[in-house]
């Protein structure tokens, strides 16, 4: 009898060490980071790095297309298995006002079924997007097809659907909630150079979208945008419009196995020798004006007079931008829990940016200068000094018909190169691309017509260049 108590002590001295084992390593694996850093590229330049290409033809709200709108209120709540268009319904209201920001309210007291007719001026592919906030919970039909539905909780399921301009076709929309109204937006969805109709009509970028044609996002590259670049989130299209970082992030994403964030801070109308001047800058002169050192203001004056500065100093875009970089990875795990504690490794810089400067023939003349100095402070500035680094031409200026500026700008952009020979210290380590093939039409100051090919193509060639430096570096 006494010998079982000895044994259950005896066993449980022998578990004690293997639970207190155990708990190290549970305790110990909570601690170490998950894998090897995260791979950063710094994203930065002027409006079309933060990117103007469209999504689609943009949605705009709906009301004239839509004639003769009902609203039919049937007895008690929605009931899938119901057959609403052979019940009586308990009142119905002419809507006067369907669509726009002040539609007829809905007179509520069951479930609600709006009927009517839509007819659109021409002909095309539409999407129809009905509802905003409670009332998206719905499904809707044209012309005896869904193209819309959003049960309660779940995000929407649209189908594009073909229209005759002038032809008047039957609609229905069918509430699941008692938050019903008339609001809702129609897209065009077949507009020339958009990422939809690239990507659906096309056949181009399939892995943007999924067999729903739904648009999907990556989960190993994850977008942190700041100033006029905002968002955060994994890399996908979001909202009405992309920039390079889309095909950028896809390729360096494939290429490494290590996680990748797309970091970007960028802003429009920014010039590299005023706005984005890098610290260390000095002054310069040209025709009879000085042009400000970093930090000083205004951008220019008379040569022997005493400049009054304004309220921006050369820089000022510099230190915002590149600041707000610094912000983002100074409180890495914070900003990305699901990477705490795994740190992060700047593997490179992409620069599309130069068509402020071609309107100053002085800075046009400066930007080789300061562009190298970009490259080198930025390296420093972020303890990084074997970084890959990326530079992206104007869409427009073509290498054999550049003139004045834009031609002082493009010889700068490619003199950079590593493979020119201009900056030994460069070689194998930056890459210019020259984005005049890519280019659909359209200029640096026009946003290249927002056409989306030029900003995915754009972007992906920037990937491939950075990708090839990489890869030259693992040699």
């Amino acid at each position: 009898m006494n010998q079982f108590p000895f044994y259950q002590a005896s066993c449980l001295m022998r578990v004690i060490p293997l639970l207190a084992a155990a708990l190290f390593t549970i305790q110990s694996q909570a601690f170490e980071p998950s894998g090897k850093p995260v791979r950063v590229f710094i994203l930065s330049g002027q409006s079309n790095m933060v990117g103007a290409g469209k999504v689609d033809g943009g949605s705009s709200r709906w009301g004239a297309q839509f004639i003769d709108p009902v609203v039919s209120v049937y007895e008690g709540a929605y009931d899938r298995a119901a057959k609403y268009d052979s019940m009586e319904p308990i009142k119905t209201l002419k809507l006067e006002s369907f669509g726009g920001t002040e539609p007829t309210p809905y007179p509520g007291g069951g479930a609600q079924v709006t009927r009517g007719f839509v007819q659109v001026k021409e002909s095309g592919i539409y999407e129809f997007r009905p509802g905003y906030g409670g009332s998206m919970d719905n499904i809707m039909e044209v012309d005896g097809k869904v193209v819309h539905r959003k049960e309660v909780g779940q995000d929407p399921v649209r189908k594009e659907i073909k229209l005759e301009g002038g032809k008047k076709v039957a609609f229905k929309i069918t509430y699941f909630t008692k938050d019903a109204n008339g609001l809702g937006w129609i897209v065009r969805m077949d507009v020339p150079g958009t990422l939809s109709t690239l990507v659906k009509h096309k056949g181009m970028y399939p892995y943007l979208m999924n067999d729903r044609e739904q648009w999907v996002s990556r989960d190993d590259v994850w977008y942190r945008g700041v100033i006029a670049a905002a968002g955060n989130r994994w890399l996908g299209v979001k909202g009405g419009s992309i920039g390079p970082e889309l095909g950028f992030g896809h390729v360096v994403g494939d290429y490494h196995e290590e996680p990748v964030l797309i970091l970007k801070t960028s802003q429009g109308n920014r010039s590299l020798s005023w706005d984005f001047l890098p610290p260390g800058s000095k002054r310069f002169e040209h025709e009879g004006k000085i042009y400000a050192a970093y930090k000083e203001s205004p951008l220019s004056w008379e040569k022997g007079t005493d400049p009054k500065p304004i309220n921006w100093y050369a820089g000022k875009q510099y230190d915002d931008c590149f600041g707000a970089a610094h912000e983002v990875l100074d409180n890495f795990d914070r900003e990305f829990p699901h990477w705490k504690g795994r740190g992060y490794k700047i593997e490179g810089f992409a620069w599309w940016q130069g068509d402020k400067d071609r309107y100053n023939e002085a800075h046009a003349v400066q930007y080789e200068k300061n562009l190298v100095h970009l490259i080198k402070t930025l390296r420093r500035e972020f303890k990084a000094p074997d970084t890959k680094f990326v530079v992206a031409t104007l869409g427009q200026t073509e290498k054999d018909s550049a003139e004045g500026n834009e031609k002082l700008i493009l010889d700068a952009q490619l003199a950079v190169d590593g493979a020119s020979g201009n900056y030994p210290e460069f070689k194998g380590n930056v890459a210019t691309v020259y984005t005049h093939p890519l280019s659909q039409g359209g200029a640096s100051n026009s946003h290249y017509n927002g056409n989306a090919q030029t900003y995915m193509d754009v972007g992906f060639a920037m990937g491939k260049a950075m990708a090839v430096l990489l890869s030259k570096q693992k040699k």
